[in-house]
C-alpha cells in the first residue's frame, strides 16, 4: 500500500500538528516531518502547522546575555526576552515554511502577533502554595483563526508561530502546546497532534511497560497531576482541545523519521478519546 493510499481514509479531515522535540534540531527528521505534511496535503488533509522553539530560545538569550531562570518549570521572562522569543519564533516558522516549500509544498507563515491571530493575557504560576509572578508570559484567551482558515481555502499549508500580544500590544510568552490546542478548537480540527522526544504518554515515567496507547478524556483528566512533569503540558493541551470540541489528540514520537505517516491511522503514540460515555468511534471526524 503506497503512503497516498493508507491516508486516504483522512481526505477531508482538519489536522492541527505542533512541531517540536527532536525533529526540530535535526535537519533530516524536519525534512521527513515536511514531505509527511506534503503527502497529508495530497492526500486531502486540512494540515495547519504549529510549533514551539524552547531550546532555540534558551540559546538565543545565552547568546544576547539575556539569562534564563525558570520558577515551578515555566521560564520567567522579562520584556527584553519576550521580543527574543518573538523573534526567534518567528525565525523558525519562516525556516519550517520554506523547508515544506522545498519539498513541494506550498505553506504560508502566520505569527500569532503579526497577524493578530492569538489574544493573551499575563498569567504567573504557583510554587508549594505561593502565586509566583513569571513575567511576560500568558496564556491564550481568544483566537481569530481567519487568517488561518483563508491560507486553506487558498490551498496553503499554514505554518503558525504562536507569539501573542496581550490587550495592550504587549509580547507575551505563550506555550506552544497550549496554543496549539487553543487553535484546534477555534478551527473546529478533527485532531490535534503534538509531536515530543518520547513514544507517548507514560503511566509510571520513565518504565516502558507504562506506555499507554489509548486513554479517554475522563481517565487523562484524572491522571494528569501525577504525570512527569514535562509531559503535563502537552496532556493539558490534549485534554484542552477534546473538551473544546476536538473528536481525537494525539501525542506522538517526534525522533523517528516520518513521524506523521508513521502514525496517520493512530497505530503507535498515545491517542486520546472524549469522555466513553460521549466518545465517537476512534477515527477523526469527517468534514463535508
Amino acid at each position: 500500500m503506497t503512503v497516498h493510499e493508507m491516508l486516504t481514509p483522512l481526505s477531508g479531515a482538519t489536522m492541527v500538528v505542533k512541531f517540536g522535540g527532536n525533529a526540530m534540531v535535526d535537519d533530516a527528521l524536519s525534512d521527513a516531518f515536511a514531505e509527511d505534511v506534503v503527502a497529508l496535503k495530497s492526500a486531502g488533509v486540512r494540515v495547519i502547522v504549529t510549533h514551539g522553539g524552547g531550546p532555540q530560545i534558551s540559546a538565543e538569550l545565552e547568546r544576547v546575555g539575556l539569562p534564563s531562570e525558570f520558577r515551578g518549570g515555566l521560564r520567567y521572562t522579562t520584556p527584553d526576552a519576550a521580543l527574543v522569543v518573538r523573534r526567534v519564533l518567528s525565525d523558525i516558522g519562516a525556516e519550517l515554511a520554506a523547508r515544506i516549500d522545498r519539498v513541494g509544498g506550498a505553506a504560508r507563515h502566520v505569527t500569532g502577533f503579526d497577524d493578530e491571530l492569538f489574544l493573551a493575557r499575563r498569567r504567573g504560576t504557583v510554587v508549594d502554595g505561593v502565586e509566583v509572578d513569571l513575567g511576560e508570559v500568558g496564556e491564550v484567551v481568544s483566537v481569530s483563526p481567519a487568517v488561518v482558515l483563508d491560507a486553506v481555502a487558498g490551498g496553503a499549508i499554514p505554518v503558525v508561530s504562536a507569539s501573542a500580544p496581550d490587550a495592550e500590544g504587549a509580547v507575551l510568552n505563550v506555550n506552544a502546546d497550549s496554543a496549539a490546542a487553543s487553535l484546534a478548537v477555534a478551527v473546529d480540527a478533527d485532531e490535534l497532534v503534538i509531536l515530543t522526544d518520547v513514544a507517548g504518554l507514560y503511566l509510571a515515567w520513565p518504565d516502558p511497560a507504562s506506555l499507554v496507547h489509548e486513554l479517554d478524556a475522563d481517565r487523562l483528566r484524572g491522571l494528569l497531576p501525577s504525570l512527569e512533569a514535562g509531559m503535563i503540558p502537552k496532556a493539558a493541551a490534549c485534554l484542552d482541545a477534546l473538551d473544546g470540541g476536538v473528536a481525537r489528540a494525539r501525542i506522538i514520537d517526534g525522533r523517528v523519521p516520518h513521524p506523521l505517516t508513521r502514525e496517520a491511522l493512530g497505530a503507535n503514540g498515545t491517542t486520546f478519546t472524549p469522555a466513553t460515555e460521549t466518545a465517537p468511534q476512534n477515527a477523526p471526524r469527517r468534514n463535508a
